[in-house]
């Protein structure tokens, strides 16, 4: 039978890297050093997936650009200081990936950080040509706005029927969306599975392996729940 999909797509924070906790903490430490408020640890994990100007403007409305500017330089100073090692990759990720190669699949990542972060964090896996494609807020259109996905599509000459975006928040199920792209749902990031599903992915995963067993289902039909329909 011929496989459903031929291009995984997988968002970086929250989804491949066990990174969210140092983010709230970047954020934190930011406010402090910018003399605002510090946002509650449920409002920043519910901007994880932004650009960082739109997100820090989220939660800081009243901020205006320069504002914004000063405040995203004490966050790219704060977080590289704390992620001077870079966070760890969730469990199974790695060997979900090989076995994705291996099986043939193009492999993308579509995130919200900026260039700058994504390249260091690939250098330090060694992953610097891992992957077919990466897309990163700062060289692109940033989340919801399908641009990102729609340049990866292009680059790898694959129908958007025929890519699976991989994300832990709102935003990356919804530009999945907007690019006509089915979406899986991961439980161990930013967002809960439960208020994930409001976005009707196609799948619902809590490890990584759930995914790598699903694909090998070689498209028999699933509910969103990842269960065999």
């Amino acid at each position: 039978m011929r496989r459903e999909y031929d291009l995984l797509i997988f968002d970086w924070d929250g989804t491949l890297a066990d990174s969210i906790g140092r983010i709230v903490e970047a954020m934190h430490l930011a406010a402090d050093r910018s003399g605002h408020p510090r946002s509650e640890v449920e409002a920043v994990k519910g901007i994880i997936g932004l650009a960082l100007p739109e997100a820090i403007s989220t939660l800081y409305p009243s901020l205006d650009a320069v504002a914004v500017a000063a405040f995203r330089q004490h966050y790219a100073d704060v977080y590289m200081a704390l992620d001077e090692q870079p966070s760890p990759l969730y469990d199974g990720v790695v060997e979900a990936l090989e076995a994705f190669r291996a099986d043939g699949y193009r492999l993308a990542v579509a995130t919200g950080k900026a260039r700058r972060g994504l390249d260091r964090v690939l250098q330090a896996n060694g992953w610097e040509h891992y992957f077919d494609i990466t897309r990163a807020a700062d060289e692109t259109r940033g989340k919801p706005h399908p641009l990102m996905l729609e340049e990866i599509l292009a680059h790898c000459g694959v129908e958007p029927s025929r890519a699976l975006m991989v994300g832990d928040s709102a935003f990356d199920l919804l530009m999945a969306r907007n690019a006509g792209m089915h979406s899986v749902a991961v439980g161990h990031g930013a967002m809960s599975l439960e208020a994930l599903r409001v976005y009707e992915p196609r799948l619902s995963i809590d490890h990584f392996s759930q995914l790598q067993d699903w694909l090998g289902l070689a498209g028999a039909p699933v509910s969103c729940d990842g269960i065999p329909g």
